[in-house]
């Protein structure tokens, strides 16, 4: 598909969500949740086993922060759970095999297939490896924590002395209540050791949207070159500060602290303000002012600047210094403004110490995390103003999105030996699913556990019988809404934004992953080509999103056979992605930095967590079916035609069969105007050139047409696919014959996983094989490059005929979206990449929403139709059903 293209013109609030949220709980199959994790064979002992973390990926949540982590290459045999137990929060990462059963019966996989054995060259590897998750829960609930442990069996080890990494104080003080309860014993790991560890950890594999800045509310993910990432400050702000210099790993010492921390935050806030929690006194800090307590320089100077030595009239010249000269009692003060000044004078003096340190010491990066930092934004606005005012500008305070979970990645880290030198960015893969039902540092329950525990949050936290067909709304700082849905809280407020259900994000490793080899430049690369920086073009894209959610979920729910079982998992698919919406319309930066292609990858994975892996399923086999009919006809008429000629109609025929696209409201409207066939040729009809971007004449020249006629023809070509029917029989795969025709190897690159109606590279070779039924230069072709190895195909050519040496290739590309990051593709598609001399991106997904800035190391031509109207005029100047047809020599 072509990503979504066409114009198409807050829930519940949950007051006592823990307790909720336990009785789903408990709905639930006990049998079923005490039962072992499938594949998990756990040691443990005293000693350390071996932690395989080469191929480490992300999946989970940015808002969150805590994403889970992925390891591929992990084998039972592990010790797969550590925690940090701290005063007030247990923070908990596990490992869990990864193996999606789900997706590879779906898929129709053989025995064969699942496990990586090659058919041909139609090698399809299997969906195994493992994921780092990340849960929290408070230490006053530390019995909730111990029943999630034992629920998912995470403390079952192959002989009776089972052995935990833990670090933190409560490492100790819980000792013999983990032992008493689970039968295990806690190996406690040094607590800075593993602070230092977990934050290289992150650092050093250079996981994407890892590390960023906070300004004015504003995030900004900064990449950090872990060639060059030491010496840095880490700041780890808990009850105290210690302030640490890590010029390596296990090299680092504490150079400095202060007693003032989040403790004298909290303490000294109790006493003022009567608030029973850390949470409840930063609540009260986002609606104070300060000005009513604090002295400012306007003050001593009748509301002017000192603009002498350069200070405002809002600088703080003495926190809680108005107080001395009014005659005020306690009670005569707001609480909000106490929290507000108080949380002020700490984050200033904290950061002034950090950057005054860091000056000391030379040190360029200053990050910061720990207890006090837990996400909150106006924590993190007040440490990076104090940074950004003590160093005039020159430094920068960052942050992490793990930073609450830093101990706890360090205690787990402390299990390998080896093998997190291998670890690789573009191996991490990062999903967001619905789940534990805890954000911004609250916890509201223990994570939701399997599908219909997901399904009866949605249905128990998301009020009913509100049409989901309204655009998601651009929501005020003070509201929220999910996916449209209102969320009024018990006390009558709305819902705040960061308080959304969704769950921390999951770390997925996945060593099938390489980057494209053919990128010019991969650092520089950036896949987005729509910036949703811009509001105005964050809610149109989120307009579009929610107005085919409808039509999507009625697709889906029918593919599944439209059961009543079918029809739950859709409503439930629809407000988890209303959520998703909503939360990201109020936070953009929640997950990340945001592009188009994140946006339409998560609503795939979305589907995929309820059940749904092929929404489109009977459509595809139906256009395939039709398109294939008419294509004996189609080469024919191909085949009467100069070489020149041809190559001009198989460009436009790539471009009038791109039409189809059921991602766009404008195409889907043409469905019901006409059959799939009189489209197509209505399309190609109206191919009149010049088109928007054209660049036929300058690729026709490189294939060796024009005055010169040199001879030329490339050696590989790789054909990125995108949707079924028409779009790739009839636009593509003739394409593919003309190159195969020249002598040119083909590779068509098809999606490893569903996405709207784009066509498989589980699909391709049926479709090749059905193809190859009417041409002799596809079967041969096909032959040689073992696609029909299996198939049986009765041809009237001579049985003795030589096959033909130019090889048909499918293969996947690592995805299941419909664009494609080409830092992240198949290890299949980046070995076969290495001899291709020229590139081919069809389709708006991955020629123009993304990629459409990319240059490679090789010749690239770019095709797509726009399906929509306001793509056409950002990107192209053009109207919808325009054309582009982008040829870019070798960089």
């Amino acid at each position: 598909m072509d990503s979504l293209k066409e114009d198409q013109s807050d829930t519940q609030a949950i007051d006592n969500i823990n307790e909720d949220a336990q009785n789903i709980r408990e709905k639930e199959d006990t049998e079923k949740d005490m039962a072992p994790p499938v594949g998990n064979s756990i040691h443990r002992s005293g000693s350390r086993p071996q932690l395989d973390l080469s191929g480490a990926a992300i999946q989970g949540n940015f808002e969150e922060r805590d994403p889970t982590i992925l390891l591929p290459n992990q084998s039972d045999d592990i010790s797969h759970l550590a925690l940090d137990i701290g005063g007030s929060l247990i923070k908990l990462v596990y490992f869990s095999r990864h193996e999606d059963r789900a997706v590879n019966d779906k898929r129709k996989m053989s025995t064969k297939e699942r496990f990586g054995v090659t058919n041909g060259n139609r090698r399809s590897f299997p969906i195994l490896g493992g994921r780092l998750h990340f849960v929290k829960f408070e230490t006053t609930k530390i019995n909730e924590c111990l029943e999630f442990i034992h629920s998912k069996q995470l403390h079952r080890g192959d002989n009776d002395n089972a052995v935990i990494k833990a670090t933190g104080g409560g490492a100790y003080k819980f000792a013999d209540l983990f032992k008493e309860k689970l039968g295990v014993v806690i190996d406690k790991e040094d607590e800075m050791n593993c602070l230092v560890s977990g934050a290289n950890f992150l650092l050093k594999v250079a996981i994407r949207h890892e590390a960023f800045t906070h300004k004015e509310g504003h995030k900004e993910f900064v990449q950090i070159d872990h060639n060059d990432m030491y010496p840095y400050l880490l700041v780890n702000i808990g009850s105290g500060v210690s302030l640490i210099k890590v010029d390596g790993d296990g090299k680092f010492q504490r150079v400095s602290g202060t007693n003032v921390g989040g403790g004298t935050y909290w303490g000294l806030g109790k006493l003022l303000t009567k608030c029973k929690s850390f949470d409840e006194l930063l609540e009260l800090s986002q609606r104070g002012d300060n000005s009513s307590v604090d002295m400012l320089v306007g003050d001593i100077y009748g509301g002017l600047d000192y603009s002498k030595i350069g200070l405002s009239a809002s600088t703080i010249a003495s926190s809680f210094g108005k107080v001395i000269s009014e005659n005020k009692e306690i009670e005569d003060y707001r609480p909000e403004d106490i929290s507000l000044s108080l949380l002020r004078m700490i984050s200033y003096n904290i950061g002034q110490i950090s950057y005054l340190t860091a000056l000391q010491l030379g040190i360029k990066r200053i990050f910061f995390g720990g207890f006090f930092i837990r996400g909150h934004a106006y924590t993190m606005d007040t440490i990076s103003f104090a940074i950004k005012f003590w160093s005039k500008g020159g430094a920068e305070a960052m942050f992490l999105r793990h930073e609450g979970f830093l101990g706890a990645l360090g205690a787990f880290m402390s299990y390998e030996k080896h093998g997190l030198d291998d670890l690789m960015v573009h191996q991490l893969v990062e999903r967001f699913p619905m789940g534990a039902p805890y954000t911004g540092g609250k916890i509201h329950g223990p994570p939701l556990g399997d599908l219909n525990e997901k399904i009866s949050w949605m249905e128990k936290f998301v009020r009913k019988g509100i049409k989901i067909t309204a655009p998601v709304p651009m929501a005020s700082p003070r509201t929220t809404g999910l996916g449209g849905f209102e969320a009024p809280s018990s006390k009558g407020d709305a819902l705040r934004c960061d308080e959304s259900n969704l769950n921390v994000g999951v770390l997925h490793l996945v060593p099938s992953l390489e980057v494209f080899p053919l990128l010019a430049d991969p650092k520089t690369y950036e896949p987005n080509t729509i910036d949703l920086a811009d509001p105005n073009e964050l809610e149109y894209w989120f307009t579009v999103l929610s107005e085919h959610l409808p039509d999507l979920v009625d697709k889906a729910v029918a593919s599944e056979g439209g059961t009543d079982d079918a029809r739950r998992r859709g409503d439930a698919f629809a407000r988890a992605f209303s959520a998703h919406l909503a939360r990201l319309m109020e936070e953009p930066a929640a997950y990340g930095k945001l592009g188009l292609a994140n946006l339409l990858e998560l609503r795939e994975e979305c589907l995929r967590e309820f059940n749904f892996f092929d929404a489109y399923s009977t459509i595809k086999q139906r256009e395939n079916e039709a398109s294939l009919a008419v294509l004996p006809d189609l080469l024919m008429e191909l085949d009467s035609m100069s070489e020149e000629t041809r190559l001009l109609t198989l460009i436009e025929g790539v471009l009038a069969a791109n039409i189809f696209d059921w991602g766009s409201r404008a195409c889907v409207d043409l469905y019901h105007k006409g059959t799939i066939i009189e489209i197509y040729r209505m399309s190609r009809k109206k191919m009149q050139r010049p088109w928007r971007v054209d660049d036929f004449d300058a690729f026709k020249e490189r294939m060796g047409f024009g005055d010169k006629k040199p001879s030329f023809r490339h050696k590989r070509a790789l054909l990125f696919v995108d949707n079924s029917g028409a779009d790739v029989v009839l636009g593509m795969l003739p394409l593919a014959r003309e190159l195969l025709r020249r002598g040119t190897e083909v590779v068509l690159v098809a999606n490893s996983l569903p996405a709207l109606n784009d066509v498989t590279a589980m699909e391709l070779p049926e479709i090749v094989a059905e193809a190859a039924k009417h041409c002799d230069i596809l079967r041969r072709a096909a032959e040689a490059g073992g696609l029909l190895m299996d198939a049986m195909i009765n041809t009237q050519d001579n049985p003795g005929e030589k096959l033909s040496s130019t090889p048909l290739m499918v293969v996947e590309n690592g995805c299941g979206s419909p664009c494609i990051d080409l830092r992240q593709v198949s290890s299949e598609l980046a070995a076969v990449a290495k001899d291709a001399d020229l590139v081919i991106l069809e389709g708006m997904g991955r020629a123009l929403h993304t990629n459409y800035n990319a240059r490679f190391r090789c010749d690239a031509l770019k095709l797509a139709m726009v399906k929509n109207q306001r793509l056409a005029e950002k990107l192209i100047k053009g109207n919808i059903y325009d054309c582009v047809c982008r040829y870019e020599p070798a960089s």
